[in-house]
This record gives C-alpha cells, structure tokens and sequence, in this order.
C-alpha cells in the first residue's frame, strides 16, 4: 500500500512567480515629453523608463550638438578646444542636486525619481536646443539682428534660457510631496545655474584661425599717379567743411580707420560719421580718413600726419570755444596704447595717446569727444582727459576689445554704441555707453570670448558733461 493511498490527492508544486521584465526605456518617449514640458505641459510619467545608458546618451548628444553648432557659428578654418569638455559642469551638477532634494520617498511609475526626473531636464534641454539652435546659427550667419533696437537683442538671446529655465523649475515643483523648504531648495538652485550660466565665461569648443582664413590679396602698389590725386584730398575735404554759425554749438567730426585689410574698420568708420552727421547735425562739417585699397585716391589716407593736420585744419573753421570736436579711432590696439597702423608697402606711424593730445592743445580746441575702438583703449583715458573732454573706449586697459575680425560686421563696441544706442535711442554719449557696456558683456559671453569682459570705459570732464547736455536741448529744440 502506497503512502498516498490515505485518499488525500497530492498535487504538484506550484511554479514560482516570475516577475514583468522591467520596461525598456525610450528615447523617442523621453524626446516626447520633454518638449511637452517645454511648454509647461505635466510629463507623462508611467510611459518614461530610464537607465544609466540613456542618461550618459542623452548628456552625450547635447554636448556633440552643441559641439557642432558652435563650429556652425563660425565661418571659415576653425581649432577645436578640447578645454571646452572640462567647463560649464556646475549647471548640471546644481540639476542633479536640484532633483535629489524633490525626489519622492518611495518611488511609484506616477511619481519619479531623482533619476527620471533628471532624465526629463536633459531630455528638455536637448528639445530646445535643437530649436533654438539652428535659429541663433541663421541669425549670425545673415546678421539679421544688426541695426535691431537694444530689447530686440535681449528678447532673443535670453528669451530661449529663461523659457527652458522655467520649463525645469515648474517640472520640479510639479512633484508636490516634496514640503516648501525642499522645493525652496530646489529653486534655488535652478536660480543658481542660470545665474552660473548668465555671468560666466564658458570656455568655446572652437577657436577661429584667422591666420589660415585670410586672404591672399595682390600687394598695394603706389604709383605716382595714385600719390598725386592724394596729396589734396585732405585739404579738399577741410575747404568744404561748413562754416560755424555763432550763436550755434556745431559739432565736428572726425573718423581714422588706419589699419588697411581690416573691412570692419572701414564699415564702422563710416557708419560712425553717418549716425553723427545725422543726430548732431554734423553734416557737411565732418573728415573721413582711411586706409583701404579700394580708396587709395578718393579718400584722405589715416596716417598720424593726415591726422595732425585734420585737427589744425578743423581748428581754423569752428568756433574753437563754442563748437565741440567728435573723433572716433578704430583699429587694432597694444597695451601700450598703440593704436596699430598699417598700409604696406608704405610705412605708417601710429598714433599714441599723448600724440593725439598735443595735437588737440595745439590747436585749441576747448570741448572735445574722442572715441577709441580698440584693444587695451583704456590706455588712452588718463593722457586725454580733462575737465572739458569726454573720453570713451571700447575696452580698459587691460582686456582686449571683440569683434574685430576679418569677417564681423561691426565691432562690439561700434555696433552697440553707435549703430544700435546713439542711432536709435539717445544723443546721451554717456546714456548710450551705459547700455553698450551691458549688451556688449552678454553678446561677449555668448560669443565666448575667453579673456574676460573688454570692460569699455568712459570719463566724463567736469565740464564738458554740462556742455553736451545743452548741445543736445539745442538739438532738441530745432
């Protein structure tokens, strides 16, 4: 008799349970719903899955777009800088933490994790940048934003970070079981990042090779009959300057652009002369001077010597108390306060600070404005400077100056003081400085420039201040 024959039926074990195979994540979702919370929409939770592979993806790809959309910025031969991988972690790193401090106590597929929800703030960043990207790239490639009002620049450079900054912060505050102190937290640092991001200096993945980009151009030949047609232009020009009319504080005009092959500094020294021959009824009283191959006989060439006698020459048609004399200068600059002059094969000396003073006391000339955009200006403020001159420059003495380039439209300092400020916006020289100063360190930390904030300068005399405010009720008035 078996043992089981107690009637009692045996029945075979039961097979263990096995548990669901954990949902693969995807990309595609991940994409999905983090462009749905760009536009502040709630993330889909329980369909989002992630994993150390995809989050090391995700961060990878954005870090190769960026890395392929800054080389799209730049036109011409370009050096990668391997510099640029080891900076501008902080952001992620405050996001993480940021994620940390609002990650649920227990974790259910409607209410994520520190992991997923970083896995989403890399997922929205990656969204937006594959907009906001090729528009920036569209925008500096066809200088689209040049001649723009000042809110035009700030609305489209800082409208795309604060929109994904906020897009992360509500994503964050979304997970309610988090109590107020630790979403307090969290905010700030989202509020941190952005500021890290804002008033840094990122290091670029690229740098242009101006000297593989340049040119081959057929040397310039002076002949006789080129220096001939030179030698009167200039007095031609100071024999046209119209008169001073009494009663009338007029305002004369000069632009030196001494640095032949340089196209920005033709293009801003003739922008300069125009936006003052319009808002200050300069025209007809101003003198271009300029080294350019393509204006060797019908312009006054930019030489120290030209420069001296322009000044002189000025002197004797206004009124050397009432009137007031405006020079721009831009080129290259040293530290030394060498403004670099340059027309091979003729030799050109260039011009210092203490230069351009003499000549100005020389002549008389009581109430002055002079403009220098170039590298290391800042030299050129104390030997000018006195209680009836304003001095204004494109960069201390310390820091070089941006956007001087072959191919750059406008310098930094030009663009966003003249074309953009004095053009537009106000007759204040020193309003207008006060504003270039701001939008000129934003547009350098997004151009990523590496060697600190060119920091423009300006000194306004005890006197003069009060004389051009008076110009420009006079202005006004009219």
């Amino acid at each position: 008799m078996s043992d089981f024959d107690d009637g009692i039926a045996a029945t075979p074990d039961a097979p263990p349970e096995i548990a669901p195979a954990p949902a693969r994540p995807s990309m595609l979702a991940w994409l999905r719903e983090g462009a749905r919370s760009l536009l502040f929409m709630n993330p889909r939770w329980p369909a989002l899955h992630t994993a150390p592979g995809l989050m090391a993806f995700l961060l990878a790809l954005e870090i190769a777009i960026t890395i392929g959309f800054q080389r799209a910025y730049i036109e011409g031969p370009a050096t990668f800088q391997i510099d640029g991988l080891t900076a501008g972690w902080t952001g992620l790193v405050l996001y993480a933490w940021a994620c940390y401090v609002m990650r649920p106590d227990t974790e259910r597929p409607d209410n994520p994790g520190t992991a997923r929800v970083l896995t989403l703030l890399l997922a929205q960043a990656l969204c937006l940048m594959l907009v906001v990207g090729p528009m920036y790239i569209a925008l500096l490639r066809t200088n689209a934003l040049l001649g723009a009002e000042t809110w035009v620049h700030i609305t489209v450079w800082s409208l795309p970070i604060g929109w994904g900054t906020l897009a992360a912060l509500i994503a964050l505050l979304r997970l309610r079981e988090r109590r107020v102190v630790q979403q307090v937290f969290a905010g700030a640092a989202i509020a941190v990042a952005l500021l890290a991001y804002t008033m840094g200096t990122p290091s670029p993945f690229w740098t242009r090779n101006v000297a593989e980009e340049e040119e081959r151009e057929e040397p310039l030949r002076f002949t006789q009959e080129i220096v001939e047609e030179q030698a009167p232009l200039l007095e031609t020009q100071l024999e046209m300057l119209a008169p001073q009319r009494p009663g009338v504080k007029d305002m004369y005009t000069i632009t030196f652009a001494p640095f032949e092959g340089e196209e920005v500094f033709r293009r801003e020294s003739r922008m300069v002369s125009e936006v003052m021959a319009k808002r200050f009824d300069a025209k007809g009283r101003g003198v271009q001077m300029l080294n350019h191959r393509e204006h060797l006989a019908n312009m006054p060439w930019a030489t120290a010597v030209n420069l001296e006698r322009a000044i002189s020459g000025i002197a004797q048609t206004m009124d050397k108390e009432e009137d007031v004399l405006f020079i721009h200068l831009t080129s290259h600059g040293a530290s030394d306060g060498e403004l670099a002059a340059n027309f091979w094969p003729m030799d050109v000396e260039p011009v210092m600070p203490a230069n351009l003073r003499q000549w100005l006391d020389d002549a008389g000339i009581r109430h002055r404005v002079i403009s220098i955009s170039a590298c290391y200006a800042g030299s050129w403020i104390g030997p000018l400077a006195n209680e009836d001159t304003l001095v204004m420059t494109a960069s201390d003495a310390t820091h070089t100056s941006y956007g001087c380039g072959r191919k750059s439209p406008l310098t930094f300092f030009g663009r966003a003081m003249y074309d953009e400020q004095l053009r537009n916006q106000t007759l204040s020289f020193e309003v207008a400085h006060a504003a270039a100063r701001k939008i000129i360190q934003k547009r350098e930390i997004e151009a990523g420039k590496d060697d600190g904030y060119s920091n423009p300068q300006i000194r306004v005399g005890s006197r003069i201040g009060h004389y051009l405010q008076e110009m420009r009720e006079q202005l006004g008035s009219r």
